[in-house]
């Protein structure tokens, strides 16, 4: 009953060794090690304090002679028994002393006489023991550690078992996971419960202590669904965050080296203070005590009875503590001799093919120097999750998953140019499956960066058109050769030089170049535009920049160029000497250039046809007069500047078929300006207008008259006898009365009135056979004024 009760169950120390067993990937050998042999000590410290409690301490007699001259002994030593001694009686001394005084005399040489460390020695080991036991396992226990701990064995066991890992490596080594479908093998596996599949991978040292581990490959598990590529993706931003976050510090590092120190200084105190103590653990034991007023007696002699199996004991302990402490340099020469906070993965780049797997630093590194000590086939799997390129491949993969052929059919449009057109916006790559839409002809991609358009592209062979906005795309040669013949149309947005393709250049057959972004000479500050003197099609080019001359590799292709638009941005253009070379222009278009007159350049351009001059800063016009030297201009746009009169000279454009004045400051039409007859289009809107000349009848060819917003109050008849007029625009001025005169508009299909004093509209309106109710734009007021049947039959369809 007391020897249960007494009992120390080894159970109770099981909290000081128990851990996740997911940590154990963090434990090198020698860690391990001395775990055992902490367990070996723990065993020697339990079983010497359960003899202390046990069995009797320490059991004494009274010692009646006393030599004083020998201070040493003051037992006699055990008798030598000789057998051919004659026998003779023993008698026994009698001390009349009773159990209680011997259980006081046993209790009080116990406290005084016996050295302290024979009495303390199982305790000792066992507070030792525990001190290791605590040390090896702090860094996994204290909160600024263990999270990271935890954080880095969650990620690192995801990506193991991660199909992901197994397809890049299946890939860079070679093999075609769908090739593998039919060779069934083994599973050998002692760590983790996921497959691994390392193909055949030649061996480095990185790897040498891996043992072959030939993997089944699953059919279902050699290509990924949308849930484990939607996985696999999360895992990589988890691996870049926690990079982010562990790279910083080394509380790791230091939390080790730390709980190392103090193991190794242990050790050293351990054995100093037992080597010198181990001798005072004696059978035999001198007490010297005044009890003569208790029990008679003042000197005894006393036998420790446990002190033989303590001696042993002690000797046993300290050679554990010196394998335990010779573990423990071993461990501080890896800790200090080794470059733990730096972690090359060379071996495995040259090994898997993976290039630009990432070195780590700090604790990162460490941690990833810890499970190489465990299995070094852990860092290589996880490397995977630190490639861009592997990054890449799952992105691309993803996007396989999310946009089939059939959605990227669903979203074709025909655009501006009668091109079935296909636009992809903000995507994290370039989906395979676009090359399968054999039918597309025109590509437009927004923001997608870091991808390179491959050579599969030559199965798209009615691709004409090709537009990047904020694209930054790598080509494969293949792919240059294919849109070098097949390419017309090419659209470039772009914010530096990496948006801009260089492969441009060598689009022989481009015929149409439009390129939006910051050009210029300065190289330091802009994207500089090169030489285009290969593009030898090249017919139209837009340039929306910021440049202050038009720049020299513009004159590569003057000879051919047809097309010019300049859209500046309200930097002003200087210099433009150059227009001069385009002796072939036939419309040139300068936009928001901060042009105070018009440039003499341009009257060179003798088979210029149209001239937009939209957004400048021209407030005279006088040199107008010089555009009677190009012979076949037909169409001006004057249009959004501050121009405040028309010169007289304007009547010299005899060719002039198209005329754009509006958002302009003029207040007077001249009469010379109807003496431009061929004019079909004439938009004055949005200026300050008073009065229309009666001449304006002479314009018999006029289909389109726009004067709309400005101070008109009257309209002469005059303007009806222009009975081709398809299009007028008189709303928003100061009219009152619609002529009835408007009948003779036969021709009329668009009519817009609102915003006047008008009360009613004319009867004569419906004689415009050619006016529905949706080229009507007027007050709806004002349009059931007019007579019901007129109103039906514009309704009419």
């Amino acid at each position: 009953m007391l020897i249960s009760r007494s009992m120390i169950p080894v159970t109770e120390f099981r909290q000081f060794t128990e851990q996740q067993p997911a940590f154990r990937v963090l434990k090198p050998w020698w860690d391990v090690f001395t775990d055992y042999l902490s367990v070996v000590m723990l065993m020697i410290g339990v079983f010497g304090c359960t003899l202390q409690v046990m069995q009797d301490k320490i059991i004494c007699l009274p010692h009646r002679t006393y030599n004083a001259n020998n201070t040493e002994l003051m037992c006699p030593p055990p008798a030598n028994h000789d057998a051919t001694m004659p026998a003779f009686e023993l008698k026994g001394l009698k001390t009349n002393l009773d159990i209680q005084q011997y259980n006081y005399i046993n209790q009080m040489c116990y406290e005084k006489a016996l050295h302290w460390y024979a009495k303390y020695f199982p305790y000792l080991v066992l507070i030792h023991t525990l001190i290791f036991m605590v040390c090896s396992n702090f860094w996994f226990k204290f909160p600024g550690s263990s999270s990271k701990i935890e954080h880095f064995i969650s990620i690192l066991g995801k990506c193991f078992d991660s199909p992901w890992t197994t397809r890049a490596l299946s890939e860079v080594s070679g093999e075609n996971p769908e090739e593998k479908g039919n060779k069934k093998n083994n599973v050998s596996r002692s760590n983790l419960d996921a497959p691994v599949e390392e193909g055949n991978l030649e061996k480095t040292p990185s790897l040498r202590s891996i043992p072959e581990k030939i993997v089944v490959d699953k059919p279902a598990a050699s290509v990924l669904d949308k849930k484990e590529g939607e996985q696999a993706k999360a895992l990589f931003e988890k691996v870049k965050k926690f990079r982010l976050h562990v790279e910083e510090g080394d509380i790791l590092y230091m939390m080790y080296v730390r709980q190392t120190v103090v193991k190794v200084l242990k050790f050293v105190l351990i054995i100093a203070y037992n080597s010198l103590l181990v001798s005072k653990v004696r059978f035999s034991v001198t007490c010297t005590e005044n009890m003569l007023d208790m029990t008679g007696y003042r000197y005894f002699c006393c036998n420790h009875t446990m002190a033989h199996l303590f001696s042993k004991l002690s000797y046993c302990y300290l050679c554990f503590v010196g394998v335990y402490g010779l573990t423990c340099l071993y461990t501080s020469y890896w800790l200090f001799y080794i470059s733990l906070k730096e972690y090359s993965f060379e071996y495995v780049r040259q090994e898997t093919g993976i290039d630009d797997i990432p070195d780590v630093k700090n604790d990162f590194a460490f941690m990833l120097h810890m499970i190489d000590q465990y299995d070094p086939l852990y860092s290589k799997r996880f490397a995977v999750f630190l490639s861009e390129v592997s990054e890449n491949k799952l992105k691309q993969l993803n996007l396989n998953h999310e946009w089939t052929a059939d959605k990227l059919r669903q979203k074709l449009q025909y655009n501006t140019n009668n091109r079935l057109e296909l636009q992809l916006f903000m995507l994290s790559g370039l989906p395979d499956t676009i090359f399968e839409v054999s039918e597309l002809q025109s590509l437009k991609l927004e923001i997608i960066n870091n991808v390179t358009i491959p050579a599969s592209i030559a199965q798209l062979e009615d691709l004409q058109e090709l537009s990047l906005y904020q694209c930054s795309l790598k080509i494969h040669s293949a792919a240059t050769s294919f849109l070098k013949e097949h390419l017309k149309v090419l659209r470039v947005k772009f914010d530096d030089h990496r948006e801009l393709p260089q492969w441009l250049y060598v689009l022989r057959n481009l015929e149409e170049l439009h390129l939006i972004g910051s050009l210029g000479s300065d190289a330091s500050k802009n994207v500089t535009l090169d030489s285009l003197r290969e593009l030898k099609a090249l017919k139209i080019l837009t340039l929306k920049s910021n440049f202050t001359k038009i720049p020299q590799s513009i004159v590569d292709v003057s000879s051919h160029l047809q097309r010019l638009s300049v859209c500046n941005d309200g930097t002003k253009l200087v210099m433009l000497n150059n227009l001069k070379k385009m002796a072939n222009l036939t419309e040139l278009e300068l936009v928001h250039c901060d042009l105070e007159r018009i440039p003499h350049a341009i009257f060179s351009l003798t088979n210029l046809q149209m001239l937009d001059l939209k957004e400048n800063n021209l407030r005279s016009i006088e040199e107008i007069i010089s555009f009677q030297h190009l012979r076949k201009l037909t169409c001006l746009k004057l249009w959004h500047n501050s121009i405040s009169f028309i010169p007289e000279h304007i009547k010299k454009l005899g060719s002039l078929e198209r005329l754009h004045l509006s958002h302009n400051k003029i207040e007077i039409l001249p009469s010379h300006l109807f003496l431009c007859n061929k004019l079909r289009y004439l938009d004055v809107s949005n200026n300050d207008i008073r009065f229309i000349p009666p001449e304006i009848g002479v314009l018999q060819n006029l289909q389109y008259f726009s004067v709309s917003c400005n101070k008109i109050e009257n309209i002469p008849d005059e303007l009806f006898f222009c009975k081709k007029l398809k299009t007028l625009k008189l709303g928003r001025n100061m009219l009152s009365v619609l002529s009835p005169k408007i009948s003779f508009l036969g021709a009329l299909i668009h009519l817009e009135l609102k915003g006047n004093h008008f009360e009613f509209l004319p009867a004569e309106i419906g004689a415009c056979r050619a006016l529905k109710t949706n080229g009507l734009i007027v007050e709806d007021t004002l349009f059931e004024t007019l007579p019901s049947d007129i109103r039906e039959q514009m309704q009419a369809e």
